[in-house]
């Protein structure tokens, strides 16, 4: 049973263990007939040969509430997204396949990229996510948006039901809840988070002072989780960044546009299982590795536009600052550890530590060269503002590909 604790500047929804999953979807039923709720799964098609997705689409086949969903797919062909249909046909409410890669879809990047829209010609998990949401919203019917990501092992359907339940409530006010999980199997999971995003903003912390980002971002039990849901109104206005720190920028869009009173975040399952990417590192520019230089440079860019001036100086001082902080976290994790006999390497954890120290060291190199980086992707109001027909094209585009 979790603990009732609660830290931070937001709310946090722990499961105490005691409501029923049927009990629960129940609620979400009787709250559907008001408030259409609409799931968004960005996949690609190498995840429709894993057993882990078969099971997401087996789970799904029970859950009545869901008024549509949207899967984003990439890295197919004709004939694999013909395929991807059919294996979505199976579920009970409407499902729409958005072909990323079709000829339709390219068109409408096309037609952004004409209009001065950026990031566009780049494929990923941010794009993905972008083209969902602005789908999403040419649907005046749905109001409220969960995402979470396509190759969880252990996938249980009571992740969009915790999703879905606090922002859909008529007695709660909450318009962006990020759900959280343990990552734990026989050993300690979430390098990332642990080892590089904690003792990261522990340090900004200390050597640019406090701040209410920080508190914010530093108040999330499991920041880089991607599962999260939103309200439409709410999903207007953000913007979605290309690149790996999607995640992060997420939540610090999300800090721009609303109150800190109006987000939760909610254990959506008691742990959490998915494939493991590797550490990566300078040299291959890949993995891990890429992702921690990628969530670097975002915190880096959202510090620098609430006013915080950074310096070489002052980044030697990050740098040396992280190097304590990290060495405190392995010390913390080291003891969690042999109380609870998990296998722990402390040389691996050091080895991860250094890996992202690395990583921090190019992110502040190449933010110094380009505060401005990798623009996001423009929030979906401002592309409606500028091609005021674009949502009703892209819905009948949509149409096309899934008849």
């Amino acid at each position: 049973m979790a603990d009732f604790f609660q830290n931070g500047v937001i709310t946090t929804l722990q499961n105490l263990g005691d409501r029923t999953l049927e009990d629960l979807e129940s609620e979400l039923e009787g709250f559907s007939k008001r408030r259409g709720m609409l799931l968004m799964l960005p996949a690609l098609y190498s995840e429709f040969e894993t057993p882990a997705m078969h099971n997401i689409i087996e789970e799904l086949k029970s859950v009545k509430y869901l008024y549509k969903i949207i899967l984003g797919l990439d890295q197919a062909t004709k004939e694999q997204f013909e395929e991807v249909k059919e294996l979505m046909s199976v579920l009970p409410c409407k499902v729409d396949v958005l072909w990323n890669d079709g000829p339709k879809i390219q068109e409408l990047y096309a037609d952004l990229t004409a209009e001065g829209f950026p990031g566009l010609q780049t494929p990923g998990k941010g794009r993905n996510v972008w083209t969902m949401i602005g789908y999403a919203l040419a649907d005046k019917d749905a109001y409220a948006f969960a995402l979470h990501d396509c190759d969880i092992v252990n996938y249980s359907r009571e992740i969009p039901a915790r999703l879905f339940y606090p922002i859909v409530h008529p007695a709660l006010d909450f318009e962006f809840n990020k759900g959280f999980y343990s990552r734990v199997t026989n050993k300690l999971h979430g390098r990332a988070t642990r080892l590089l995003y904690t003792p990261l903003v522990n340090s900004l912390a200390k050597v640019y002072g406090e701040s209410k980002y920080l508190d914010y971002m530093g108040s999330f039990r499991y920041s880089l989780s991607g599962e999260f849901s939103f309200i439409r109104s709410l999903a207007r206005g953000i913007g979605i960044s290309p690149t790996w720190g999607l995640e992060v920028s997420t939540l610090s869009e999300v800090y721009k546009n609303t109150s800190n009173k109006r987000i939760c975040q909610t254990e959506i399952m008691e742990t959490y299982e998915h494939k493991h990417q590797d550490l990566g590192d300078q040299a291959s520019g890949s993995g891990i590795y890429k992702m921690s230089k990628d969530i670097a440079k975002t915190l880096f860019r959202v510090l620098a536009q609430e006013g915080i001036v950074f310096s070489e100086a002052s980044f030697k001082t990050l740098l040396a600052t992280y190097f304590q902080e990290s060495r405190f976290e392995i010390s913390k994790y080291n003891a969690l550890s042999k109380l609870n006999a998990l296998e722990y390497t402390r040389e691996k954890e050091i080895k991860a530590v250094e890996a992202f120290q690395n990583a921090i060291k190019e992110a502040a190199s190449e933010f110094y060269e380009d505060p401005m980086g990798t623009h996001s992707l423009s929030s979906w109001i401002t592309v409606r503002s500028v091609m005021p027909d674009f949502s009703e094209k892209f819905v009948n585009y949509v149409k096309k590909d899934n008849e």
